[in-house]
C-alpha cells in the first residue's frame, strides 16, 4: 500500500461528491460522533438536523469535526478531515440557501430528521438548518502500490 496525503483541491472534490459524513463534536470533555448527510458549498459543509444532542452540544461548543470517506476497490480508500465551526442558519434566506443545496439530493433529510422512536402528537419541534465553517481540511488517501 502506498498512502499519501491529498491536496486542497482533491480534498474539495471529494467533498463536493460526497454527500455522508460523520461529524464529531465536544461538550464537557466527552466526544460524540454522529453519521450526517451533507452538501459542500462556497467553502461551507450545509446540513439539516432535528434538535438533540448534537445540536445542544454544537451550540454550546461550535468546535467540530466532520470526516468523509470514498472507498475504492480492494484497501483503496480516501479521506478527508474537515476542521470548523458550527453555525447555524436561523435567517429564512440562509434557510432557504441550504434547502435549495441539500435538495439536489434525493433523501437529503435523513438521518437528520429521522428518530428512533415516535415522538407524542403534541411534540413540536423545529428543524435546524446549520453549516460548518470550514477552518481546516486535510486528506489522505491509500493505493495499491504499483
Amino acid at each position: 500500500m502506498h498512502v499519501r496525503s491529498l491536496s486542497t483541491l482533491e480534498c474539495t472534490k471529494l467533498l463536493s461528491a460526497g454527500r455522508m459524513g460523520r461529524l464529531a463534536c465536544v461538550s464537557e470533555g466527552r466526544p460524540y460522533v454522529v453519521p450526517i448527510y451533507f452538501t459542500y458549498a462556497d467553502h461551507h459543509l450545509y446540513a439539516f438536523s432535528m434538535p438533540g444532542k448534537k445540536i445542544q452540544w454544537m451550540r454550546a461548543n461550535p468546535h467540530v469535526s466532520v470526516v468523509a470517506e470514498e472507498h475504492g476497490p480492494g484497501r483503496e480508500w480516501k479521506s478527508v478531515i474537515v476542521d470548523g465551526l458550527y453555525e447555524e442558519l436561523p435567517r429564512q434566506d440562509d434557510r432557504d440557501h441550504a434547502w435549495s443545496l441539500l435538495s439536489r439530493h434525493t433523501d437529503w433529510w435523513e438521518p437528520g430528521a429521522l428518530k428512533p422512536v415516535a415522538q407524542p402528537l403534541s411534540y413540536h419541534s423545529d428543524h435546524v438548518f446549520y453549516r460548518v465553517i470550514i477552518e481546516e481540511v486535510s486528506g489522505r488517501e491509500a493505493r495499491e502500490s504499483a
